[in-house]
Protein backbone atom coordinates (compact mmCIF):
# COMPACT_ATOMS: atom_id res chain seq x y z
CA UNK A 1 0.00 0.00 0.00
CA UNK A 2 1.41 3.53 -1.20
CA UNK A 3 2.07 6.40 1.16
CA UNK A 4 1.76 9.45 -0.85
CA UNK A 5 4.03 12.14 0.03
CA UNK A 6 2.92 15.81 -0.32
CA UNK A 7 4.71 18.01 -2.76
CA UNK A 8 5.03 21.39 -0.88
CA UNK A 9 7.14 23.69 -2.84
CA UNK A 10 3.94 25.14 -4.57
CA UNK A 11 1.85 25.91 -1.27
CA UNK A 12 3.93 27.38 0.68
CA UNK A 13 6.15 30.54 0.48
CA UNK A 14 8.24 32.28 -2.02
CA UNK A 15 5.82 30.63 -4.73
CA UNK A 16 2.26 29.88 -3.57
CA UNK A 17 -0.21 29.27 -5.64
CA UNK A 18 -2.57 28.20 -1.96
CA UNK A 19 -2.98 31.39 -2.24
CA UNK A 20 -4.97 31.68 -5.24
CA UNK A 21 -7.34 29.33 -4.09
CA UNK A 22 -10.15 31.21 -1.76
CA UNK A 23 -10.13 30.78 2.11
CA UNK A 24 -14.40 29.70 1.54
CA UNK A 25 -13.63 27.10 -1.15
CA UNK A 26 -15.40 24.07 -0.77
CA UNK A 27 -12.43 21.60 -0.86
CA UNK A 28 -10.25 24.18 1.95
CA UNK A 29 -13.60 23.12 4.13
CA UNK A 30 -14.16 20.02 2.92
CA UNK A 31 -9.94 19.28 3.88
CA UNK A 32 -10.20 20.29 7.16
CA UNK A 33 -13.50 18.87 7.76
CA UNK A 34 -12.69 15.33 7.24
CA UNK A 35 -9.37 14.16 7.82
CA UNK A 36 -9.74 10.42 5.51
CA UNK A 37 -6.54 9.34 7.58
CA UNK A 38 -8.87 6.69 9.11
CA UNK A 39 -9.09 4.96 5.11
CA UNK A 40 -5.51 3.37 5.24
CA UNK A 41 -6.42 1.28 8.71
CA UNK A 42 -9.43 0.54 6.64
CA UNK A 43 -8.25 -0.83 3.32
CA UNK A 44 -4.66 -2.18 4.55
CA UNK A 45 -5.92 -5.74 4.63
CA UNK A 46 -6.67 -5.27 0.83
CA UNK A 47 -3.00 -4.69 0.30
CA UNK A 48 0.74 -7.12 0.23
CA UNK A 49 3.92 -6.48 1.33
CA UNK A 50 6.26 -7.35 -1.97
CA UNK A 51 5.64 -6.05 -5.67
CA UNK A 52 4.49 -2.35 -7.10
CA UNK A 53 3.84 0.01 -4.53
CA UNK A 54 -0.17 1.10 -4.84
CA UNK A 55 -1.12 4.86 -5.54
CA UNK A 56 -2.20 6.46 -1.75
CA UNK A 57 -5.86 4.70 -0.87
CA UNK A 58 -6.41 8.95 0.15
CA UNK A 59 -5.67 10.21 -2.63
CA UNK A 60 -7.61 7.77 -4.52
CA UNK A 61 -10.84 8.42 -2.32
CA UNK A 62 -10.37 12.20 -2.89
CA UNK A 63 -10.47 11.17 -6.65
CA UNK A 64 -13.88 9.68 -6.48
CA UNK A 65 -15.00 12.51 -4.25
CA UNK A 66 -14.31 15.03 -6.14
CA UNK A 67 -15.42 12.87 -9.41
CA UNK A 68 -19.12 13.09 -7.56
CA UNK A 69 -18.26 16.90 -6.30
CA UNK A 70 -18.68 18.83 -9.78
CA UNK A 71 -20.38 15.71 -11.23
CA UNK A 72 -17.67 15.42 -13.78
CA UNK A 73 -19.11 13.07 -16.71
CA UNK A 74 -16.50 9.91 -16.28
CA UNK A 75 -13.15 9.12 -14.89
CA UNK A 76 -11.04 9.73 -17.71
CA UNK A 77 -12.47 13.21 -18.18
CA UNK A 78 -11.45 13.90 -14.64
CA UNK A 79 -7.86 12.57 -15.35
CA UNK A 80 -7.63 15.28 -17.56
CA UNK A 81 -9.49 18.24 -15.59
CA UNK A 82 -6.39 17.21 -12.52
CA UNK A 83 -3.62 19.31 -14.28
CA UNK A 84 -6.00 22.03 -15.06
CA UNK A 85 -7.34 22.75 -12.01
CA UNK A 86 -4.93 24.40 -9.06
CA UNK A 87 -7.96 23.44 -6.44
CA UNK A 88 -8.05 19.66 -7.26
CA UNK A 89 -4.17 19.40 -7.26
CA UNK A 90 -3.77 21.44 -4.02
CA UNK A 91 -6.44 18.83 -2.49
CA UNK A 92 -4.45 15.81 -3.87
CA UNK A 93 -1.45 17.32 -2.74
CA UNK A 94 0.28 17.48 -6.41
CA UNK A 95 2.61 19.30 -7.59
CA UNK A 96 2.89 20.53 -11.38
CA UNK A 97 5.23 17.82 -12.39
CA UNK A 98 3.23 15.00 -10.77
CA UNK A 99 1.81 12.56 -12.63
CA UNK A 100 -2.20 11.87 -12.35
CA UNK A 101 -2.82 8.48 -11.19
CA UNK A 102 -5.00 6.67 -14.45
CA UNK A 103 -8.43 6.22 -14.23
CA UNK A 104 -8.27 2.18 -13.97
CA UNK A 105 -6.56 3.00 -10.55
CA UNK A 106 -10.39 3.99 -9.59
CA UNK A 107 -12.18 0.67 -10.78
CA UNK A 108 -9.68 -1.35 -9.35
CA UNK A 109 -9.76 0.40 -6.04
CA UNK A 110 -13.70 -0.16 -5.85
CA UNK A 111 -13.33 -3.76 -6.86
CA UNK A 112 -10.40 -4.39 -4.34
CA UNK A 113 -12.43 -2.50 -1.13
CA UNK A 114 -15.82 -3.65 -1.92
CA UNK A 115 -19.04 -1.34 -0.26
CA UNK A 116 -17.62 -1.37 3.23
CA UNK A 117 -15.76 0.96 2.71
CA UNK A 118 -17.73 3.43 1.35
CA UNK A 119 -20.28 2.81 4.21
CA UNK A 120 -17.45 3.48 6.81
CA UNK A 121 -17.07 6.87 5.06
CA UNK A 122 -20.71 7.26 5.15
CA UNK A 123 -20.96 6.73 8.74
CA UNK A 124 -17.82 9.36 9.38
CA UNK A 125 -19.89 12.05 7.63
CA UNK A 126 -22.64 10.95 9.81
CA UNK A 127 -20.58 11.14 13.35
CA UNK A 128 -19.05 14.57 11.75
CA UNK A 129 -22.43 16.10 11.77
CA UNK A 130 -23.62 14.56 14.37
CA UNK A 131 -20.57 16.32 16.56
CA UNK A 132 -21.30 19.36 15.23
CA UNK A 133 -24.69 19.59 16.53
CA UNK A 134 -26.72 19.05 12.91
CA UNK A 135 -28.77 15.55 13.87
CA UNK A 136 -30.97 15.54 16.21
CA UNK A 137 -32.34 12.37 15.67
CA UNK A 138 -35.39 11.71 17.34
CA UNK A 139 -37.44 12.16 14.41
CA UNK A 140 -37.00 10.61 11.21
CA UNK A 141 -38.26 11.31 7.23
CA UNK A 142 -38.09 8.48 5.17
CA UNK A 143 -38.20 8.05 1.33
CA UNK A 144 -37.08 5.97 -2.02
CA UNK A 145 -36.45 7.44 -5.55
CA UNK A 146 -35.59 5.69 -8.44
CA UNK A 147 -32.03 5.64 -10.26
CA UNK A 148 -31.79 4.98 -13.60
CA UNK A 149 -29.36 2.19 -14.83
CA UNK A 150 -26.56 2.45 -16.82
CA UNK A 151 -28.19 0.29 -19.72
CA UNK A 152 -29.41 1.02 -23.00
CA UNK A 153 -33.11 0.10 -23.90
CA UNK A 154 -31.46 -1.98 -26.82
CA UNK A 155 -29.96 -4.56 -23.90
CA UNK A 156 -33.90 -5.30 -22.73
CA UNK A 157 -34.71 -8.98 -23.24
CA UNK A 158 -36.46 -11.72 -22.06
CA UNK A 159 -35.03 -13.32 -19.49
CA UNK A 160 -35.29 -16.69 -20.72
CA UNK A 161 -33.39 -15.03 -23.60
CA UNK A 162 -30.69 -13.55 -21.57
CA UNK A 163 -30.50 -17.14 -19.87
CA UNK A 164 -29.26 -18.35 -23.22
CA UNK A 165 -27.14 -14.93 -24.16
CA UNK A 166 -25.29 -15.67 -20.85
CA UNK A 167 -24.79 -19.88 -21.88
CA UNK A 168 -24.36 -18.97 -25.23
CA UNK A 169 -22.35 -15.85 -25.38
CA UNK A 170 -23.98 -14.54 -28.62
CA UNK A 171 -25.30 -11.06 -27.66
CA UNK A 172 -25.57 -9.14 -30.88
CA UNK A 173 -27.57 -11.77 -33.39
CA UNK A 174 -29.70 -13.15 -30.07
CA UNK A 175 -30.56 -9.87 -28.98
CA UNK A 176 -32.10 -9.07 -32.17
CA UNK A 177 -34.15 -12.25 -32.51
CA UNK A 178 -35.29 -11.45 -28.48
CA UNK A 179 -36.64 -7.97 -29.61
CA UNK A 180 -38.60 -9.79 -32.51
CA UNK A 181 -40.24 -12.71 -30.90
CA UNK A 182 -41.11 -10.73 -27.79
CA UNK A 183 -44.68 -12.07 -26.27
CA UNK A 184 -47.12 -8.64 -26.84
CA UNK A 185 -49.97 -11.28 -24.76
CA UNK A 186 -47.67 -11.85 -21.47
CA UNK A 187 -49.33 -9.95 -18.95
CA UNK A 188 -46.68 -10.21 -16.48
CA UNK A 189 -44.91 -7.17 -14.84
CA UNK A 190 -41.71 -5.96 -17.05
CA UNK A 191 -39.82 -6.88 -13.98
CA UNK A 192 -40.20 -10.56 -13.92
CA UNK A 193 -40.60 -10.78 -17.63
CA UNK A 194 -37.49 -8.83 -18.92
CA UNK A 195 -34.12 -7.31 -18.11
CA UNK A 196 -31.04 -6.10 -19.21
CA UNK A 197 -28.35 -8.06 -20.49
CA UNK A 198 -25.78 -5.31 -19.54
CA UNK A 199 -26.78 -4.77 -16.04
CA UNK A 200 -28.98 -7.83 -14.88
CA UNK A 201 -28.94 -6.64 -11.49
CA UNK A 202 -31.24 -3.77 -12.95
CA UNK A 203 -35.03 -4.10 -12.82
CA UNK A 204 -37.60 -2.99 -15.36
CA UNK A 205 -39.75 0.16 -13.23
CA UNK A 206 -42.54 2.04 -15.05
CA UNK A 207 -42.60 5.34 -13.34
CA UNK A 208 -45.48 7.89 -14.51
CA UNK A 209 -47.11 7.15 -17.99
CA UNK A 210 -43.76 6.34 -19.76
CA UNK A 211 -42.22 2.72 -20.63
CA UNK A 212 -40.42 0.93 -17.89
CA UNK A 213 -36.96 1.18 -17.39
CA UNK A 214 -33.83 -1.13 -15.90
CA UNK A 215 -33.75 1.13 -12.50
CA UNK A 216 -32.33 1.16 -8.79
CA UNK A 217 -34.16 2.43 -5.73
CA UNK A 218 -32.43 4.59 -3.31
CA UNK A 219 -33.82 4.74 0.31
CA UNK A 220 -32.63 7.28 2.31
CA UNK A 221 -33.11 8.82 6.16
CA UNK A 222 -33.38 12.22 6.48
CA UNK A 223 -32.57 14.05 10.15
CA UNK A 224 -35.48 16.47 10.79
CA UNK A 225 -32.95 19.15 12.69
CA UNK A 226 -31.06 19.91 9.20
CA UNK A 227 -31.69 17.48 7.03
CA UNK A 228 -28.88 15.16 7.68
CA UNK A 229 -28.96 11.87 5.59
CA UNK A 230 -28.56 9.37 8.46
CA UNK A 231 -29.01 6.21 6.66
CA UNK A 232 -28.75 4.93 2.84
CA UNK A 233 -29.83 1.74 1.37
CA UNK A 234 -29.99 0.66 -2.25
CA UNK A 235 -32.04 -2.02 -3.78
CA UNK A 236 -32.80 -3.13 -7.18
CA UNK A 237 -36.07 -1.15 -8.71
CA UNK A 238 -38.59 -3.83 -7.48
CA UNK A 239 -38.16 -3.71 -4.02
CA UNK A 240 -41.42 -2.26 -2.65
CA UNK A 241 -40.06 0.89 -0.07
CA UNK A 242 -41.96 -0.05 2.96
CA UNK A 243 -40.12 -3.38 3.69
CA UNK A 244 -37.06 -1.18 4.21
CA UNK A 245 -39.02 1.10 6.63
CA UNK A 246 -37.05 -1.14 9.88
CA UNK A 247 -33.93 -2.05 8.18
CA UNK A 248 -33.51 2.34 7.47
CA UNK A 249 -34.49 3.08 11.44
CA UNK A 250 -32.03 0.52 12.83
CA UNK A 251 -29.39 1.88 10.26
CA UNK A 252 -30.43 5.29 11.70
CA UNK A 253 -29.81 4.30 15.11
CA UNK A 254 -26.44 2.50 14.91
CA UNK A 255 -24.87 5.47 12.88
CA UNK A 256 -26.15 8.02 15.43
CA UNK A 257 -26.31 6.55 18.45
CA UNK A 258 -29.93 8.19 18.62
CA UNK A 259 -33.18 5.97 19.42
CA UNK A 260 -35.72 7.28 17.07
CA UNK A 261 -39.12 8.55 18.56
CA UNK A 262 -41.18 9.72 15.42
CA UNK A 263 -41.15 8.08 12.23
CA UNK A 264 -42.75 9.97 9.16
CA UNK A 265 -43.56 9.20 5.61
CA UNK A 266 -46.11 8.93 2.77
CA UNK A 267 -48.98 6.35 2.33
CA UNK A 268 -46.27 3.66 0.60
CA UNK A 269 -44.96 2.96 3.91
CA UNK A 270 -47.81 2.71 5.73
CA UNK A 271 -48.89 -1.05 5.89
CA UNK A 272 -49.72 -3.12 8.81
CA UNK A 273 -46.57 -4.88 9.62
CA UNK A 274 -44.80 -1.30 10.13
CA UNK A 275 -47.64 0.05 12.09
CA UNK A 276 -46.89 -2.81 14.66
CA UNK A 277 -43.54 -2.90 14.52
CA UNK A 278 -43.12 0.90 14.93
CA UNK A 279 -45.45 0.75 18.08
CA UNK A 280 -44.47 -2.44 20.01
CA UNK A 281 -40.59 -0.15 19.88
CA UNK A 282 -42.71 3.05 21.42
CA UNK A 283 -41.92 4.91 18.08
CA UNK A 284 -44.88 7.32 16.72
CA UNK A 285 -46.31 6.51 13.35
CA UNK A 286 -46.82 9.55 11.51
CA UNK A 287 -47.03 7.91 8.42
CA UNK A 288 -49.43 8.06 5.95
CA UNK A 289 -52.49 4.67 6.02
CA UNK A 290 -51.86 2.82 3.34
CA UNK A 291 -55.48 1.39 3.88
CA UNK A 292 -57.23 5.04 3.75
CA UNK A 293 -55.82 5.49 0.24
CA UNK A 294 -56.91 2.36 -1.11
CA UNK A 295 -60.52 2.71 -3.29
CA UNK A 296 -62.30 -0.75 -3.66
CA UNK A 297 -65.13 -0.10 -5.18
CA UNK A 298 -66.92 -3.27 -4.07
CA UNK A 299 -66.69 -1.60 -0.66
CA UNK A 300 -68.45 1.56 -1.17
CA UNK A 301 -71.56 1.94 0.17
CA UNK A 302 -71.44 -1.15 2.51
CA UNK A 303 -70.49 -0.66 6.71
CA UNK A 304 -67.75 0.15 7.65
CA UNK A 305 -65.06 -1.37 9.55
CA UNK A 306 -66.07 0.52 12.82
CA UNK A 307 -69.20 -0.21 12.44
CA UNK A 308 -68.85 -3.62 14.21
CA UNK A 309 -67.96 -3.59 17.79
CA UNK A 310 -65.38 -6.35 19.07
CA UNK A 311 -66.00 -8.30 22.35
CA UNK A 312 -62.91 -9.31 23.91
CA UNK A 313 -63.98 -11.59 26.10
CA UNK A 314 -65.64 -14.14 23.56
CA UNK A 315 -63.42 -12.94 20.64
CA UNK A 316 -66.10 -12.30 18.46
CA UNK A 317 -67.27 -9.22 15.88
CA UNK A 318 -70.84 -7.79 16.99
CA UNK A 319 -72.22 -6.20 13.16
CA UNK A 320 -74.82 -4.11 13.32
CA UNK A 321 -77.67 -6.38 12.85
CA UNK A 322 -76.62 -7.92 15.86
CA UNK A 323 -75.10 -11.07 14.66
CA UNK A 324 -71.62 -12.46 15.50
CA UNK A 325 -68.92 -12.93 13.51
CA UNK A 326 -66.31 -15.67 14.98
CA UNK A 327 -62.75 -16.49 14.27
CA UNK A 328 -62.00 -18.38 11.85
CA UNK A 329 -57.96 -19.02 11.16
CA UNK A 330 -55.04 -17.07 10.35
CA UNK A 331 -53.75 -15.61 7.18
CA UNK A 332 -49.55 -15.02 6.13
CA UNK A 333 -49.72 -11.54 6.92
CA UNK A 334 -50.96 -11.95 10.71
CA UNK A 335 -54.50 -11.49 10.20
CA UNK A 336 -57.22 -13.38 11.74
CA UNK A 337 -60.61 -13.44 9.33
CA UNK A 338 -64.29 -13.77 11.29
CA UNK A 339 -67.38 -14.61 9.38
CA UNK A 340 -70.89 -15.13 10.12
CA UNK A 341 -72.66 -18.66 10.77
CA UNK A 342 -73.45 -20.44 7.49
CA UNK A 343 -76.84 -18.44 5.94
CA UNK A 344 -76.97 -15.85 8.37
CA UNK A 345 -75.49 -13.21 6.18
CA UNK A 346 -78.18 -14.85 3.18
CA UNK A 347 -81.55 -14.36 5.52
CA UNK A 348 -80.22 -10.52 6.79
CA UNK A 349 -82.30 -7.57 6.22
CA UNK A 350 -78.96 -5.66 6.21
CA UNK A 351 -77.18 -7.68 3.48
CA UNK A 352 -77.74 -4.93 0.96
CA UNK A 353 -75.76 -2.50 3.33
CA UNK A 354 -73.35 -4.87 4.70
CA UNK A 355 -71.54 -7.33 1.75
CA UNK A 356 -71.46 -8.00 -1.59
CA UNK A 357 -70.30 -11.22 -1.13
CA UNK A 358 -71.55 -14.77 -1.87
CA UNK A 359 -70.54 -16.12 1.12
CA UNK A 360 -71.56 -13.37 3.71
CA UNK A 361 -69.57 -10.30 5.58
CA UNK A 362 -66.04 -11.30 6.86
CA UNK A 363 -63.73 -9.45 8.72
CA UNK A 364 -59.70 -9.36 9.58
CA UNK A 365 -58.03 -8.63 13.15
CA UNK A 366 -54.46 -8.38 13.68
CA UNK A 367 -52.99 -10.77 16.12
CA UNK A 368 -51.46 -7.28 17.24
CA UNK A 369 -54.46 -4.96 16.85
CA UNK A 370 -54.67 -2.62 19.96
CA UNK A 371 -50.49 -1.99 18.42
CA UNK A 372 -51.70 -1.21 15.12
CA UNK A 373 -54.91 1.08 16.25
CA UNK A 374 -53.22 3.07 18.02
CA UNK A 375 -50.49 3.10 15.45
CA UNK A 376 -53.17 4.15 12.90
CA UNK A 377 -54.43 6.70 14.91
CA UNK A 378 -51.49 8.31 15.54
CA UNK A 379 -50.88 8.51 11.65
CA UNK A 380 -54.12 10.36 11.52
CA UNK A 381 -53.70 12.92 13.85
CA UNK A 382 -53.01 16.81 13.06
CA UNK A 383 -49.07 16.81 13.95
CA UNK A 384 -48.48 13.57 11.85
CA UNK A 385 -49.93 15.46 8.84
CA UNK A 386 -47.96 18.45 9.18
CA UNK A 387 -45.18 16.22 9.83
CA UNK A 388 -45.86 14.99 6.25
CA UNK A 389 -45.90 18.11 4.67
CA UNK A 390 -42.79 18.75 6.40
CA UNK A 391 -41.21 15.22 4.58
CA UNK A 392 -42.11 16.60 1.55
CA UNK A 393 -39.90 19.50 1.38
CA UNK A 394 -36.88 17.91 3.08
CA UNK A 395 -37.27 14.72 1.02
CA UNK A 396 -37.72 16.45 -2.26
CA UNK A 397 -35.03 19.03 -1.56
CA UNK A 398 -32.60 16.26 -0.89
CA UNK A 399 -33.10 14.32 -3.76
CA UNK A 400 -33.09 17.60 -6.08
CA UNK A 401 -29.86 18.69 -4.56
CA UNK A 402 -28.11 15.43 -5.38
CA UNK A 403 -30.10 14.86 -9.00
CA UNK A 404 -28.50 18.74 -9.82
CA UNK A 405 -25.48 18.84 -8.77
CA UNK A 406 -23.95 15.17 -7.84
CA UNK A 407 -25.30 12.83 -10.68
CA UNK A 408 -27.67 11.12 -8.58
CA UNK A 409 -30.53 9.96 -11.01
CA UNK A 410 -28.41 8.13 -13.49
CA UNK A 411 -25.79 4.98 -12.34
CA UNK A 412 -22.75 5.76 -13.57
CA UNK A 413 -21.14 2.05 -13.08
CA UNK A 414 -23.18 -1.09 -13.07
CA UNK A 415 -24.34 -3.55 -10.73
CA UNK A 416 -26.14 -3.70 -7.53
CA UNK A 417 -22.88 -2.97 -5.05
CA UNK A 418 -21.17 -0.35 -7.58
CA UNK A 419 -24.55 1.57 -7.23
CA UNK A 420 -24.88 1.40 -3.83
CA UNK A 421 -20.88 2.86 -3.92
CA UNK A 422 -22.51 5.78 -5.73
CA UNK A 423 -25.15 6.39 -3.55
CA UNK A 424 -22.96 6.39 -0.60
CA UNK A 425 -20.78 8.63 -1.77
CA UNK A 426 -23.21 10.89 -2.94
CA UNK A 427 -25.30 11.01 0.60
CA UNK A 428 -21.86 11.40 1.99
CA UNK A 429 -21.06 14.77 0.02
CA UNK A 430 -24.16 16.52 0.53
CA UNK A 431 -23.93 15.68 4.60
CA UNK A 432 -20.35 17.30 3.95
CA UNK A 433 -21.67 20.49 2.13
CA UNK A 434 -24.44 20.81 5.28
CA UNK A 435 -21.49 20.51 7.47
CA UNK A 436 -19.42 23.37 5.73
CA UNK A 437 -22.53 25.62 5.40
CA UNK A 438 -22.93 25.11 9.20
CA UNK A 439 -19.22 26.17 9.63
CA UNK A 440 -19.86 29.81 7.66
CA UNK A 441 -23.11 30.18 10.01
CA UNK A 442 -21.31 29.27 13.01
CA UNK A 443 -18.37 31.59 11.58
CA UNK A 444 -20.57 34.68 11.22
CA UNK A 445 -22.44 34.34 14.16
CA UNK A 446 -19.00 34.62 16.12
CA UNK A 447 -18.13 37.60 13.66
CA UNK A 448 -21.35 38.69 15.02
CA UNK A 449 -20.42 38.16 18.53
CA UNK A 450 -17.05 39.78 19.19
CA UNK A 451 -18.29 43.01 16.92
CA UNK A 452 -21.35 43.21 19.26
CA UNK A 453 -18.72 42.93 22.33
CA UNK A 454 -16.72 45.36 21.14
CA UNK A 455 -19.28 48.17 20.56
CA UNK A 456 -20.59 47.43 24.29
CA UNK A 457 -16.91 47.99 25.60
CA UNK A 458 -16.56 51.08 23.47
CA UNK A 459 -20.01 52.02 24.82
CA UNK A 460 -19.21 51.39 28.56
CA UNK A 461 -15.82 53.60 28.52
CA UNK A 462 -17.56 56.45 26.62
CA UNK A 463 -20.09 56.05 28.96
CA UNK A 464 -17.63 55.99 31.93
CA UNK A 465 -15.86 58.58 30.72
CA UNK A 466 -18.77 61.01 30.34
CA UNK A 467 -20.28 60.28 33.54
CA UNK A 468 -17.16 60.28 35.90
CA UNK A 469 -16.73 63.91 35.61
CA UNK A 470 -20.16 64.99 35.63
CA UNK A 471 -20.25 63.08 39.22
CA UNK A 472 -17.25 64.54 40.30
CA UNK A 473 -18.69 68.07 39.91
Amino acid sequence: MGLHQKQTELWVEPVNLGRRIPEDHFLRKLNKALDLGFLREEVAGFYGRNGNVSVDPVVIMKMMLLLFLDNVKSERELVKIIPLRIDYLWYLGYGLEDAVPDHSVLSKARARWGEEVFKRLFQVTVTKCLEAGLIDGSKLHMDSSLVRANASKNSIVEKACAEVLGKLDEAPAAQAGAHQGDDDNDKRPPNQRKQSTTDPDASMVRQGGGKSEPSYKNHRVVDDKEGVVTAVKTTTGMVNEAHELITLARQHEENTGCNAQVVVADCKYGIAENFVELASQKIRSHMGDFRARQNNPRQKGIFEYARFKYDKVTDTYICPARESLYRRHMDIRGNYEYITRAGVCSQCRLREQCTRSRTGRTLKRHVDQPLLDRARRQSHSKAAALDRKRRQHFQERNFADAANHHGFKRARWRGLVKQSIQDLLIAGLQNLRLLARKANILGAKSFLRRIATLIAEILHTWLAARLVPAMTA
